[in-house]
């Protein structure tokens, strides 16, 4: 199924007509929320609307659900309020047998229904939580010890069986070279130029910039010379090419950066420079030392500038907000006219929410 012509989909929402629900969502980006085309809630500027297919595409460009008009299926619903009540009790014990009583429905069928909305089971999505929460934590506690029990976090062998995972890896796992594993992707247009975009079973592991694909796959074949490639085709890599929608959206049509799963790969301190990166807020800038400093180093500026210039992730991974400390633009390995303009796209956007609230 594809959209309706854009005339058509803006002629919908301006009569709120219903016989147009379930055929296409739309989102409103001075707001985040993405509504039926029946939404009861004020018409927004048009160059403010994003079109989507699916309340899935929506989500993953970075919207919520309208609490007015309520876009998602019951299921969905039901799921997304059990997500908040999990957010509220994250550092709880929360047994699926508590949460089926919270639901009004039984063990089993939490669990599917949760893990096919969200894509995640319930101890999944508590257990990420934790581990977001450990990473902030960690930046202003006084130990290691202090923040993995702040979180949440059992004993001190979950959170480092977590961080094995998904804060770094060794030297020799990351010089594998992807080893064993497939790999799909695929490339498109942006605003800011040619994208390819790649990404394991468990996320996003390579977007990058370049002047044509065949340059861009021998980037990707030099990043994972090990791996098996597969360039992505309609239908046959759904998530891929959602995600590859998501970001074009994103840096095309001023859509928020969506929020991936990503298969980051690279040293310990690489990982960390990198998780600190996706914190850092939307028109927002660090020096290099400033970065290294906020990591605990202030001696490592050349370091953190090297993690900078081998992230393998553009936008995902917003390297571009690192600046030099006279506050020019320094180094960006996909250009400096690709970093100007992404930082002006994202002051850009902080000021049109501003605005928008300030109405």
């Amino acid at each position: 199924m594809n959209l309706p012509s854009e005339n058509t989909m803006l002629k919908a929402i301006a009569e709120r007509d219903s016989s147009f629900d379930d055929r296409f969502y739309y989102a409103v980006i001075t707001t985040g929320v993405f509504c039926k085309p029946s939404c009861s809630s004020r018409t927004a500027k048009p160059e403010n609307i994003r079109f989507y297919l699916t309340p899935e595409i929506a989500m993953q460009a970075g919207y919520r659900p309208c609490k007015r008009c309520k876009p998602l299926q019951v299921e969905d619903q039901m799921a997304i309020q059990l997500a908040r009540y999990i957010e509220k009790h994250v550092e709880d014990k929360l047994t699926l047998d508590t949460l089926s009583i919270v639901a009004g429905t039984t063990p089993s069928k939490l669990q599917r229904l949760f893990k096919q909305s969200l894509g995640l089971s319930p101890k999944e999505y508590q257990d990420a939580l934790r581990l977001h929460r450990f990473k902030h934590r960690l930046k202003n506690s006084k130990s290691v010890t202090e923040a993995i029990f702040s979180a949440g976090f059992g004993s001190i062998s979950r959170i480092y069986g977590q961080t094995s995972r998904n804060i770094g890896m060794s030297p020799k796992a990351y010089k594998s070279g992807g080893v064993g594993e497939s790999i799909s992707y695929s490339s498109c247009r942006t605003k800011i130029g040619l994208m390819m975009l790649a990404a394991t079973d468990k996320g996003v592991c390579f977007i990058q910039f370049g002047d044509s694909k065949k340059l861009l796959l021998k980037g990707l074949i030099n990043e994972f010379p090990q791996a098996k490639l597969t360039q992505s085709k309609a239908n046959k890599s759904a998530p891929l090419n959602d995600w590859q929608f998501a970001i074009e959206q994103h840096l095309s049509n001023n859509a928020p950066r969506p929020d991936l799963p990503l298969d980051i790969r690279g040293t310990v301190f690489q990982t960390k420079v990198w998780q600190f990166l996706i914190s850092i807020k939307a028109g927002k800038t660090l020096s290099y030392t400033e970065l290294a400093t906020e990591l605990g180093n202030p001696k490592a500026a050349r370091a953190v500038a090297s993690a900078c210039a081998k992230n393998r992730i553009a936008v995902l991974i917003p390297c571009h907000r690192i600046l030099r400390g006279d506050g020019s633009l320094g180094g960006y390995r996909w250009g400096l006219e690709r970093k100007q303009a992404l930082l002006d796209q994202e002051l850009a956007q902080e000021l049109a929410q501003k605005l928008e609230q300030a109405q």
